[in-house]
């Protein structure tokens, strides 16, 4: 399996209508519901080994996980969640695994004011061994307000990043990370941001997909990185589970940005600029080396 090269064919191949303003690609898909009213959906998996490891982590810490991955999609939309599907996969899990698993999930998603509407549950084969969970996540934009999209980024505007970076495994937060919800509303409900996504498999490869998506090329100063507790540069650039969201913000817009960001929200950090494309290099550090072509550029499954 080749992810990468698997997406790059099937999405452009994938149809839309009128009724898909924003289709595969971006963190959700954007839905016409008619009557002028939009739907956000994304839809994520959580695989055993894979996501986490089936030893040791609790089905409450793995059932949390799923859920927030799926928020972070809707964060990186500046949108709100609504509504979730649940579906649960499993093969050596008692009922009692599997029930805690699946209240967390509804606690944690009414926690955030999102409601477990239905799913579906199955038996793995019996030679296999683990589970595979799924979320769908659906939700609204928030009133009077524009989404951010992966495709509007700008020559000239500037790259920030919500929290800090790196080391996610090895320091538990791709267990316990907080979906930055409130900061992607904040940044499109005041006009500081029209080009977000979410950080998951690595900054560098999160960012060349940003960069394809405007026709850009992304500049990262790996200096300027927001580094996790052990985490070096490195660690920042390629690792991915973070999480965070990676975001453009337009030169004259930074000081007030800066001014008015909340205390109580993660911190901000502007680590690099929007460069016209050229030659085909997606993302570049400040002297125009392309960070692509990295032995490893962030985590694709094979």
């Amino acid at each position: 399996m080749n992810e990468l090269h698997l997406l790059h064919t099937l999405l452009p191949e994938l149809p839309v209508d009128a009724s898909v303003p924003v289709g595969p690609g971006d963190d959700c898909a954007v839905l016409d519901v008619g009557n002028g009213e939009q739907l956000l959906a994304a839809v994520d998996q959580l695989i055993g080994d894979v996501h986490y490891y089936t030893d040791g982590t609790a089905p409450e810490a793995a059932g949390a996980k799923l859920l927030k991955r799926n928020l972070s999609d809707i964060a990186a939309m500046g949108g709100i969640p609504r509504w979730a599907l649940l579906t649960l996969a499993s093969g050596g899990r008692d009922d009692d695994w599997l029930l805690r698993f699946a209240r967390t999930v509804s606690r944690e998603a009414a926690a955030y004011g999102v409601l477990l509407v239905g799913g579906d549950l199955a038996a793995l084969p019996q030679s296999c061994r683990g589970e595979v969970a799924t979320l769908t996540i659906l939700g609204t934009p928030g009133a009077h307000q524009s989404l951010l999209l992966r495709r509007n980024a700008v020559p000239g505007e500037e790259l920030w990043v919500t929290g800090a970076l790196g080391n996610s495994l090895e320091s538990g937060h791709h267990l316990t990370f907080q979906p930055r919800l409130e900061e992607g509303r904040f940044l499109a409900q005041h006009g500081f941001s029209r080009c977000a996504l979410d950080l998951s498999d690595g900054l560098l490869l999160d960012a060349g997909r940003l960069a394809e998506a405007s026709g850009v090329c992304v500049e990262i100063d790996a200096t300027l990185l927001p580094l996790n507790h052990n985490a070096c540069p490195r660690n920042a650039l390629c690792d991915g589970e973070d999480y965070e969201l990676l975001f453009t913000v337009p030169p004259d817009r930074s000081p007030a940005l800066v001014a008015a960001w909340p205390a109580e929200f993660a911190t901000i950090t502007r680590i690099g600029r929007i460069l016209p494309a050229e030659n085909g290099k997606k993302v570049c550090d400040p002297e125009g080396n392309d960070w692509m072509k990295q032995e490893r550029t962030g985590y694709v499954h094979q």
